[in-house]
């Protein structure tokens, strides 16, 4: 697996798997939660190492007893968890602080490798204070790299005026819909890792189709085309799927490179 060398000098993996519909009902994200975790053990099996889920998601539990019983050792893991903007979460210090150690509870581990908030925390004081408890981990080190989720530019820039450990990763949509190229452009000139969820969503037939036609170069299927675009141009992906065929192939993307053509056809998409 290769990883990516973040700002505070740890290494990620350059893709993950995402959990949010894991252990629910009709694999929804809405679903009653089922405990069926066979998709996360098939992803492991496969050879995912980075496992991103959210308090959010509702089944941090479960992904983190999943990981536990998996027999890989735990150092073998990148375990990715948020914290949602919600008053019941960060409404004070405290609030927060419980959060983490229940996230911590959850994942049975002693130590998270990146926390990040999951959406825009609107409230300067709020935020503050939320990152500055996150600060307060990764200096006990019981968390390795903090960050955030669905920021703007703005946002970060915000949170630049009294960060003390300047985050390390912002996770955003980025695919065919909508590829938030300024953003990316930012974040990687700020030495802040771009990390896309739902790489593979929001892709329509004709762009399948010019994605497909790319892909027979390299004996590679569409989606293959599109992960391998993100990390060419320097975005991580954390990609989800309950198949366990389509979770193997989303991982074969080490061996081929898109030319100049490619990637320029890709942009245009």
């Amino acid at each position: 697996m290769e990883t990516i060398t973040l700002a505070n000098g740890t290494d990620i993996p350059v893709i993950g798997t995402g959990t949010n519909t894991y252990g629910k009902e009709g694999n929804q994200y809405n679903g009653e939660l089922n405990g069926d975790f066979s998709a996360l053990q098939s992803a492991i099996k496969a050879g995912y190492r980075l496992i991103d889920t959210a308090i959010s998601y509702r089944n941090e539990a479960g992904v983190g007893k999943t990981v536990y019983e998996s027999g890989v050792d735990r150092s073998e893991f990148y375990l990715t968890t948020k914290i949602p903007a919600k008053e019941e979460y960060i409404g004070s210090k405290e609030r927060v602080e419980q959060t983490i150690l229940q996230s911590f509870e959850n994942l049975k581990t002693d130590y998270i490798d990146l926390y990040l908030i999951h959406h825009p925390i609107e409230d300067k004081d709020t935020l503050k204070q939320t990152w500055e408890v996150l600060e307060s981990f990764v200096d006990q080190g019981k968390i390795k790299s903090i960050g955030v989720s669905n920021f703007s530019i703005e946002q970060l820039e915000l949170l630049k005026t009294f960060a003390r450990i300047q985050p390390v990763v912002n996770q955003i949509q980025s695919n065919p819909h909508t590829w938030n190229n300024e953003l990316i452009e930012y974040l990687l000139k700020n030495d802040i890792l771009p990390e896309a969820w739902s790489p593979l969503n929001k892709v329509n037939e004709e762009q399948t189709a010019k994605l497909t036609a790319i892909g027979e170069k390299y004996d590679k299927n569409w989606g293959q085309v599109l992960l391998r675009y993100q990390i060419q141009r320097g975005v991580a992906v954390i990609p989800k799927s309950h198949n366990s065929k389509h979770q193997a192939e989303n991982l074969e993307l080490f061996d081929f490179e898109l030319s100049k053509d490619d990637l320029t056809v890709i942009e245009s998409l």
